[in-house]
């Protein structure tokens, strides 16, 4: 797992949703994330099957978040738990061993190292920066990227406000992807956006 990280806005409009993320898809975005926090049940499915659609044409994982009953209905590649949602024991059970796992773990590196142990597949540190779409404190120091990679074996992946330039002194440390969402979706040029995050990991 390396590169951008791309997570979907709360957009109801899926002709939009599909459109952006192709074109994100189209400037190296390397994994997807569906996350909309409002949708209903039915919005979900019609937005899920659409994008798992989408990246199976591009040959990128779809990631889930939160909802385990719609990844195992679409057979997604994945799905992303935050520290009030299941465990990752929970999902490693429900989902089997060939499915990506990925744990928020905000600025706690003990949360990491639980979520290792318990088999997720990438770890996610933040917020580091302000954000326009999720409010939380930002509290997350760099160095805890460093001080991850020196005792966990699992992608460390970055989150919370990212721009190419702020993102750049993160990957640097030693982070393996930076999730965005408005850097990118709200980008006058998506696939520029997404292929000026992909440029970090070159």
């Amino acid at each position: 797992m390396n590169g951008l990280y791309l997570v979907t806005p709360d957009w109801d409009d899926t002709d939009r949703l599909l459109h952006v993320t192709e074109q994100a898809l189209l400037g190296g975005a390397a994994l997807v994330q569906y996350r909309h926090k409002t949708a209903d049940a039915g919005q979900r499915l019609e937005q899920a099957t659409a994008l798992l659609a989408l990246c199976r044409r591009y040959t990128r994982p779809l990631i889930i978040n939160d909802h385990a009953d719609l990844c195992i209905a679409l057979d997604a590649d994945g799905i992303h738990v935050g520290g009030t949602d299941a465990s990752v024991t929970q999902m490693r059970a429900l989902l089997g061993p060939g499915k990506i796992i990925g744990a928020s773990c905000y600025g706690d590196l003990q949360l990491a190292l639980s979520a290792q142990r318990s088999g997720a597949s990438y770890v996610a540190f933040g917020g580091f920066y302000p954000s326009r779409v999720k409010q939380y404190p930002v509290t997350t120091a760099p160095v805890i990227i460093a001080q991850a990679r020196a005792v966990i074996d699992l992608p460390v992946v970055v989150i919370g406000g990212m721009t190419v330039d702020n993102a750049r002194p993160l990957v640097a440390q030693g982070a393996q992807m930076v999730a965005a969402i408005s850097s990118v979706y709200a980008a006058e040029k998506v696939r520029a956006a997404a292929a000026g995050f992909a440029g970090l990991f070159v």
